[in-house]
């Protein structure tokens, strides 16, 4: 089974030296208040954590399985104290507000933890994953009663939260869901209808679980206008603490998946349960919004943290496997033939795997600094920017880092060759595992369509400005940086074919939706490959300088991962300008009745 260690170097470096999260210039009140070293230890302690207590549990965990019997599910041996020691250490509340019991830790960082977490067991994530989402929805938007009631069990962990959006009928289509809300004379309603693709729908980690339920009441106008979120309860909460009487909320059954199968995904059966509106009636996808804004960065982060995963497996593989003699001869002459990590096309596999996860995660870092710049900042148009960027970046940092988490897991698998397709070996289920990043919270299709249709003409192009105008002053001011030039160059020359697209789309893609449409999945990889090459950009010049300070081996690996993504990858970004221009004739020529 491949190890896990998290790689603490890797995101110091981004925090600390590329984004400087802790420099009071950032203006997050809580860097300042923690400290570099109140940070640095968080991160050691969330990586003996992942490593110890998480990963061990993580093939068995898959090997396992939840059961289910007469609407109960029992998870793996081993979560349940997993989880207990989860509560017992505070990650539950690391990165919630301090007003309910939380600890403050900024997004940043707890990206940083998610990202261990995803590496070491994936499936364990998905169980306190959504519920982090779930208390921004009610902070955002639920009654001080609401609040109250729910948010500091919420954060202790003493309860679990999950998000119940999609049904039977109806996916990214919510417009089409038939979920039932009646309204009480005391204020509640009731709720009748099915959920399914609950994850951690129901389980035997928590005493209680709460539910965000999206429902529509009895005279709600048609489609995503009438639609409204709901709290509800397994066990209905008593004002004395304890838990009261049983809420009509059951799992129904739960599916037999691909993978993270140490994670049920639930069939939920709301007859007649028990709820509580959040927010403004009809106004429900405002909330969901706070909620899936958020899952969609965090399942982002659990592309990376297969990535990781995965490189980690295949690096070690690679350093003990013997196979064959170098191309240009043998590099080991007292072994009987030489490791696999000599060959060039294994080194090409493991470089691309290398230098597209810490691109990719200085990318998240980057974008959840921005996070909380736009929660916390003193400055009210600084804030606004922060938060036009995050929107802007969400369904890239969403595909890209799942596409990535995906063939990362494949990649891995190809260097272990036959062995990588045998279950024992933990890399084939890195794969599972992975495949379903690309789907759940808006399928990457969908992340596409959103970035082209929405996020591009938000407020007239002012959302897309947050990207184009300071990626394009970095590139001028740095154009005549003689130890930058190699770096700098390449990336302007993407950038200009992605200003290229970004033209064609709204003038061709404008005149025909189809145009746009088509070329939506290649426009997103466009734009992710030029914001990954911006940030190896600013890593090579912290790189470039810290190392005249100090010759250090970490900082010279970081220059040579970036003249790999320069020469292996960011080209690529020349045939996905062809294909996005070539327009949507080909894609749409074909008659129905010929597929």
């Amino acid at each position: 089974m491949p190890s896990y260690k998290a790689p603490l170097r890797e995101m110091q470096f981004i925090l600390f030296d590329v984004l400087k999260v802790d420099d009071p210039n950032n203006g997050v009140p809580a860097y300042a208040e923690m400290g570099q070293d109140v940070i640095a230890a968080v991160l050691e302690e969330a990586s003996r954590f992942s490593e110890e207590v998480l990963q061990p549990l993580n093939h068995s965990g898959d090997e396992e399985g939840c059961t289910f019997h007469d609407g109960a599910v029992t998870t793996p041996k081993g979560f349940k104290a997993a989880y207990e020691k989860f509560v017992e250490g505070g990650w539950s509340a690391i990165a919630c507000g301090a007003e309910h019991g939380g600890q403050g830790v900024p997004n940043a960082v707890n990206f940083a933890f998610e990202e261990m977490i995803s590496s070491a067991n994936l499936a364990f994530g998905l169980f306190p994953g959504l519920t982090h989402a779930a208390h921004n929805a009610l902070l955002a938007h639920g009654s001080a009663e609401l609040k109250q009631t729910y948010l500091p069990k919420l954060v202790d962990g003493t309860w679990l939260g999950t998000m119940c959006l999609t049904e039977p009928h109806c996916g990214t289509d919510l417009g089409l869901l038939r979920t039932r809300a009646e309204p009480l004379s005391d204020g509640s309603f009731l709720l009748n209808g099915t959920k399914i693709f609950i994850s951690a729908g129901e389980h035997d980690l928590t005493e209680n679980i709460i539910h965000l339920v999206l429902a529509r009441l009895p005279d709600a106008p048609p489609g995503i206008r009438g639609i409204s979120l709901f709290v509800c309860p397994k066990f209905l909460p008593l004002p004395d603490d304890k838990l009261g009487a049983r809420n009509p909320v059951v799992c129904g059954s739960i599916e037999k998946k691909m993978g993270i199968k140490a994670s049920p995904t639930c069939v939920m059966n709301f007859d007649g349960a028990k709820a509580w509106l959040v927010g403004v009636p009809n106004k429900g996808m405002t909330a969901m919004f706070t909620m899936m804004n958020l899952a969609r960065l965090m399942v982002g982060i659990q592309g990376l943290g297969i990535a990781e995963a995965a490189y980690q497996g295949g690096l070690s593989y690679a350093r003990n496997r013997l196979q064959m003699r170098a191309p240009t001869g043998a590099k080991y002459p007292n072994l009987a033939a030489d490791p696999l990590i000599v060959h060039p096309d294994i080194r090409r596999l493991l470089m691309r795997m290398k230098t597209m996860t810490e691109g990719c995660r200085a990318l998240a870092m980057w974008i959840g600094n921005e996070h909380d710049i736009a929660i916390g900042h003193h400055d009210a148009s600084r804030r606004e920017a922060a938060d036009d960027l995050v929107a802007l970046m969400t369904p890239v940092v969403k595909a890209m880092l799942t596409d990535h988490g995906f063939n990362a897991a494949n990649d891995g698998v190809q260097i272990f060759g036959g062995h990588g397709y045998i279950r024992e070996w933990g890399m084939e289920q890195l794969v599972r595992d992975a495949r379903i990043t690309q789907l759940y919270e808006g399928t990457n299709g969908i992340q596409a369509l959103d970035l082209v249709a929405r996020k591009l003409t938000m407020g007239t192009g002012r959302v897309a400005r947050r990207f184009f105008h300071p990626v394009a002053a970095y590139l001028e001011l740095n154009a005549a940086t003689a130890d930058l030039a190699e770096f700098i160059t390449p990336v302007a020359k993407a950038f200009s074919r992605l200003q290229q697209a970004t033209l064609w789309l709204g003038t061709a893609g404008t005149a025909n939706p189809d145009d746009a449409a088509s070329a939506a999945t290649d426009y997103l990889r466009l734009f992710g490959l030029v914001a990954i090459g911006y940030m190896w950009c600013r890593m090579t010049e912290t790189a470039l300088a810290l190392n005249k300070k100090k010759e250090d081996s970490f900082y010279a690996s970081k220059i040579a991962c970036a003249r790999f993504y320069m020469a292996k990858i960011l080209p690529e970004t020349g045939s996905l300008l062809i294909n996005i221009t070539a327009g949507s004739k080909a894609v749409m020529a074909l008659s129905e009745e010929h597929f």
